[in-house]
Order: C-alpha cells, then sequence, then structure tokens
C-alpha cells in the first residue's frame, strides 16, 4: 500500500463516518472524470468504496455481512489478502494466503482481549505465497472486541498498521448502527406485542356476545359477523412483520367497525374519505385500530345520542396524512399529555401513547400524534405518514412478498 493512498484513507473515512455521504447516483463512471486532480479522485474512490461495504456491515458481523464487505474492505487498504473474524473463527477471507486462518485465529487472543491491534510475522515457507505480514485491528461494540479486521501484506508497513486502525474503528461504527437498528427493531416488536395484549377482553367479549344474540333470530349475520371477527382477529395476531400498508390497516378497521355497529346500531354513524393514492403508503402495524377504537370508547362515552366518527387519509405530497375525529366527550389537554408521557395509565387500555411512541421510534419526534381536544368538544388525532421512509418501506415489501 503506498503511503499516498494510505494517508488519504486515514483522512477520508473520518468524513464518512461525520456524514460525508455519496450516493448511488454520483457513483456513475463517467463522473469520476469529472474529479480534477488526482487527490479528488482518490478521495472519491475511497469514500465511495466505503459506501458499497456499508449495506452488508449494518446487517451485523455474519458469515454473509463479511464475506460482501470483505473485497470492498481489501479494496480500501490495498492489500493482498484481508480476512474478518468474529470471536471464534474466520467468517471470510479475501485475497491470497487463506491457508494462514488457522495461524492468524491462534494470534487474536491478545489483540481480543486488549483492544488494541498488534502486527506479527507469518510463518509461511510456500514460495509462491506473497503474504508474510498480518495487521490485526479489533473490531468493538461498546468497549467490547466481537471480531477482528486482519490485512495481511508482504512487508511490516507502520502506514497499513494505521489505515487498518481506521478502516476497523469504521466498521466498527456500522457494526453498532447495526446493533441500535437491532435493538429499536426489538423495541418496537415488544410495543407490538403490549399493544396486541391490550386488545380490550370486553371488545371481544362483546363482540361474541353480539354474534351469539343473532344465532337464532338472524343465523345469515351472525354467520358474517362471525367471518368479521375472525378476520379482525387474525390480522391482529398476524406474525408477519412490523410493518403494513395503510390499505391493509383500513380494511382491519372496517371490520372492527362492523362488529361495534353491530353492538350499538344506529348509535354509532361513521364517515370515511380516503384518496385512493395513500392506499400502498407504508406505516407500523395496528397503527390506526387503535386511534379508531379511542374514538368509539370516547365517542359513545356518556352520550345517549348519536356519535359521529370521520376517518380521513389524504395525500399531501411527501406525506399521507390521516385524520381521526369524534363528537365525543374529549378530554382534558393536561391529563392527555400525561397519558402520551407515560405519567399515568389509560383507562380501558386504549394504546394512544403506544402508538406515539412507535411513530416517533420509526419517523422521528417530528411525526408524533397531534391531538386537538378539550372537555365535551370530542377528539381530533392527526397521524402524519411519510410516503417514502428508507428502511420502512423495504421491510414492509419483505412482510407483503
Amino acid at each position: 500500500m503506498s503511503g499516498f493512498l494510505a494517508g488519504l484513507l486515514v483522512a477520508a473515512l473520518p468524513l464518512l463516518g461525520a456524514g460525508f455521504w455519496l450516493g448511488r447516483r454520483t457513483a456513475r463512471p463517467e463522473a469520476l472524470g469529472g474529479l480534477g486532480t488526482p487527490v479528488e479522485h482518490a478521495t472519491f474512490q475511497t469514500l465511495h468504496t466505503a459506501s458499497l461495504a456499508a449495506p452488508a456491515l449494518r446487517a451485523g458481523l455474519t458469515e454473509e455481512s463479511a464475506r460482501k464487505s470483505a473485497r470492498r474492505l481489501r479494496s480500501l487498504l490495498g492489500t493482498d489478502a484481508l480476512c474478518l473474524t468474529d470471536e471464534g473463527r474466520v467468517l471470510a477471507w479475501d485475497g491470497v494466503g487463506a491457508h494462514h486462518r488457522a495461524e492468524i485465529m491462534q494470534r487474536l487472543a491478545g489483540p481480543m482481549e486488549t483492544g488494541r491491534g498488534e502486527a506479527f510475522r507469518l510463518e509461511c515457507d510456500a514460495p509462491d505465497c506473497p503474504v508474510r505480514w498480518a495487521v490485526v485491528a479489533p473490531l468493538t461494540v461498546d468497549d467490547r472486541a466481537h471480531g477482528a479486521l486482519v490485512a495481511c501484506a508482504p512487508k511490516e508497513s507502520a502506514v497499513l498498521v494505521r489505515a487498518a486502525a481506521e478502516v476497523a474503528r469504521w466498521v466498527s461504527v456500522q457494526l453498532e448502527l447495526a446493533d441500535l437498528d437491532d435493538s429499536r427493531t426489538r423495541l418496537i416488536e415488544a410495543e407490538v406485542k403490549a399493544l396486541r395484549a391490550q386488545i380490550s377482553p370486553h371488545f371481544i367479549f362483546n363482540s361474541l356476545a353480539v354474534i351469539a344474540s343473532f344465532v337464532r333470530t338472524d343465523p345469515e349475520r351472525a354467520r358474517e359477523l362471525l367471518l368479521e371477527f375472525a378476520d379482525f382477529t387474525r390480522y391482529s395476531f398476524r406474525r408477519r412483520g412490523d410493518f403494513t400498508t395503510l390499505a391493509d390497516e383500513l380494511h382491519a378497521i372496517d371490520h372492527y367497525l362492523a362488529l361495534v355497529r353491530a353492538r350499538f346500531g344506529p348509535r354509532l354513524a361513521v364517515t370515511l374519505q380516503i384518496a385512493p393514492e395513500v392506499l400502498p403508503v407504508t406505516l407500523p402495524f395496528l397503527c390506526l385500530q387503535p386511534l379508531v377504537e379511542n374514538a368509539v370508547k370516547h365517542g359513545l362515552e356518556g352520550k345517549s345520542d348519536k356519535c359521529h366518527i370521520r376517518i380521513t387519509a389524504q395525500d399531501t405530497g411527501a406525506e399521507a396524512t390521516v385524520v381521526i375525529e369524534d363528537d365525543g366527550a374529549g378530554m382534558d389537554p393536561e391529563l392527555l399529555r400525561r397519558i402520551l408521557a407515560g405519567e399515568v395509565s389509560p383507562s380501558g387500555g386504549i394504546g394512544l401513547s403506544n402508538v406515539d411512541d412507535r411513530l416517533r421510534q420509526v419517523y422521528g419526534d417530528d411525526y408524533g400524534l397531534v391531538i386537538e381536544t378539550a372537555p365535551g368538544a370530542g377528539m381530533k388525532i392527526t397521524a402524519r405518514l411519510p410516503k417514502y421512509q428508507p428502511g420502512v418501506h423495504s421491510a414492509a415489501r419483505l412482510v407483503q412478498g
């Protein structure tokens, strides 16, 4: 590895870690000709190669991610060989000298324990093997070594030691981000499970009681309601992932409302106004149904006359805006604030805070629920759903596929 390229690598990778990111659109070969100086050209190549290695590493340190990224990382360092290991084995080897695997694993104990890099001579008598030195740079997550990047070269080089340490530090950042992604996914899964557990036993009991009341007087109606109940519960307890489409969520809400209407009859009036172009928009699973359930509960609470619920979903450019409003009893805004902050538990187990938390986790704090209410003034809940959220739509495609 030339001193020029190694120095450039040491300088360029911190830029990438700080957010200097080149999109794929700028990575076309013809675009390289527009970079005037050799330094600009080499900087672009370094950052672009790192950007190509990043997606695999964001899946964590596995055989597959190591295999996909090892060639890119070796290209960054310009070495004859490079391997990625976990704590007990070589996950991927790219380049020559793969017969050194066992020797390298035997020498990893020290660097893995101390978390510091190390360079050592490789014992090799093969005349056609160009690698004679190995540079070990631990991969650390939360101050603990989970694996190592090992660069192999014909001779010892202080520049390679520095460059390997920088690349390993950058890889470690990607692995930390992967760990954060995994933690966020587990948290969202736990909150969905909690929301499923909050589906009111009273609603299930009342639905079955209503269905039973029609068995003798109107068997066909009982059969229809039983199918609605089966479809609603099947959707609510499905295990296909954490995201769904607005169309599927509204379909489940329709099943829910059919059961509620069967119980309350003319006391409940529901109006829907849905723009067809927003139906494919992806959103967190079971995100709107709890809001409709909240509207039904508070809309009918303390009222002897009809409750009106209005559900709208509009196309607002880069977002879909969903509004659910009722003309019921409303709520004290301070009590609502405390419920959303988790300071008090809502009566009836309605998951407003759960939905608000999940929207913020997936889309950011700017996308929490907006709730307008006052005692006697009903409640209006607005949820904004970005149409093209990175990661969310790819996850939804996996769910639907």
